[in-house]
C-alpha cells in the first residue's frame, strides 16, 4: 500500500518556510503481529514542534532530517493484527505526518467519539487541555479573587487557562491579537478583560490599565515583550506557570530584555517551567475534570481546522503569525 508523508528537509534557521519541508511517496510495508494500519483523520501542529526542528538539547529528541514530522494524530482503524483493536475504530497517537500508518498497538489509545468529536482529542481533552488544566491548577493554584492574565489566550492552552480560571472564581485578562479574537475572549469565552497587543503603543500601560489589582497568577504562552511587560504587574507573592515561549522560537540570537529576577526576588514570585509530560501519571484526572466541564458547559472550546493533508506545513507556519483560533488542526 502506498502513502504519502511529510518529512525535515532541512533544520531551519530562523523562521521556518515550507522549504523546510518536504513531501514524498512512500509505500509501506506488511503488517506484522500487534501492528495496526491506520487511515490519518485529524493531524494537530503545535508550538514546540519547532523546538523539536533544531538540533538543540531539549526535553524531547530532535527530529530527524529526512525523516518524518511527528505529533498527535486521530486515525481510523483500517486493519489490524492485535485483538484490542478493529476496523473502524478511532484512536489517538503520536505518530508520523502520513496518509496511511502502520503502528505498533501498544502505542495507541482507543477514543470515544460519543464522548466528544475526535478532533477534541487532539485540543481540549488532549494535550492542550491538559496542559491548561495542570499548569493552571498544580502550579497557579488559582484562589477565588486573584487576576490571572493569559498571554497566547485565544490560542489552544490559553482559551481552556483563562476558563478554567473562571471556574475558579478569578478575574481573567487576555493578551491577544486583533479584534476578532479579543471580542470572541470577551463576549464567547467569559474573559473579564482582553490586551489587544496590536492596536497598542504601549503595552505596559495597556496590561496595567487592565489590572488595576496587579497580577496574582501569570500563565505565560508567549514570552518576549509581552511577558516583560506583564512582569512588572506581578503582585507579592505571584505565580508563573511557563508554558510557551512562541515570540522567541524563530529567533536567531538570544533575546536581551529586562533582568527579570529583581521582580521575582523582591516580590517572592514562584516562576515554574513544565510540559504536559511531567503529568503524565494524573492525566486521566485531567481528563475526568476536563469531560466534566465541557458536560455541563462550564468549559466551552473552539478550534481551526485546515483542510487537506498537504497543508500541514501551512498550517504549522501559521501558528507563529496568530492564524489560529483556539486549536489549528489539519483534516485529511
Amino acid at each position: 500500500m502506498n502513502a504519502r508523508q511529510i518529512v525535515l528537509a532541512a533544520r531551519p534557521k530562523g523562521m521556518p518556510t515550507v522549504e523546510t519541508f518536504r513531501t514524498e511517496e512512500i509505500t509501506l510495508p506488511d503488517l506484522q503481529n500487534e501492528e495496526v494500519l491506520l487511515k490519518g483523520l485529524y493531524y494537530s501542529v503545535d508550538p514546540y514542534m519547532r523546538g523539536r526542528m533544531s538540533a538543540a538539547k531539549s526535553y524531547a529528541a530532535p527530529y530527524e532530517v529526512d525523516q518524518p514530522i511527528h505529533g498527535g494524530i486521530v486515525a481510523e482503524v483500517v486493519q489490524s493484527t492485535s485483538p484490542e483493536f478493529a476496523k473502524g475504530d478511532v484512536v489517538l497517537g503520536y505518530l508520523p505526518w502520513s496518509t496511511t500508518i502502520i503502528a505498533k498497538a501498544k502505542d495507541l489509545k482507543k477514543i470515544d467519539t460519543n464522548l466528544a468529536p475526535a478532533s477534541y482529542y487532539l485540543g481540549i481533552l488532549g494535550m492542550p487541555g491538559l496542559t491548561a488544566f495542570f499548569g493552571l491548577m498544580d502550579i497557579g493554584k488559582p484562589k477565588a479573587g486573584e487576576t490571572v492574565v493569559v498571554s497566547g489566550a485565544a490560542g489552544a492552552v490559553g482559551i481552556l487557562v483563562g476558563q478554567i480560571a473562571k471556574i475558579q472564581g478569578c478575574r481573567v485578562v487576555g493578551i491577544a491579537g486583533g479584534p476578532e479574537k479579543t471580542n470572541m475572549l470577551l463576549n464567547e469565552f467569559g474573559f473579564d478583560a482582553v490586551v489587544d497587543y496590536k492596536a497598542t503603543t504601549d503595552l505596559s500601560a495597556a496590561i496595567a490599565h487592565a489590572t488595576p489589582n496587579g497580577v496574582d497568577i501569570y500563565f505565560d504562552n508567549v514570552g518576549g515583550e509581552i511577558s516583560d511587560a506583564v512582569i512588572q504587574q506581578l503582585n507579592f507573592h505571584a505565580r508563573i506557570p511557563l508554558c510557551g515561549q512562541i515570540a522567541l522560537y524563530n529567533n536567531t540570537e538570544v533575546a536581551l530584555g529586562p533582568r527579570i529576577q529583581p521582580f521575582l526576588l523582591t516580590r517572592s514570585v514562584l516562576m515554574q517551567g513544565f510540559i504536559v509530560g511531567n503529568y503524565a501519571s494524573r492525566f486521566k484526572e485531567g481528563i475526568v475534570q476536563l469531560a466534566e466541564w465541557v458536560k455541563t458547559g462550564k468549559l466551552k472550546y473552539t478550534e481551526t481546522i485546515v483542510e487537506g493533508f498537504d497543508q500541514l506545513p501551512a498550517a504549522l507556519l501559521g501558528l507563529f503569525s496568530g492564524n489560529n483560533t483556539g486549536k489549528m488542526i489539519v483534516k485529511a
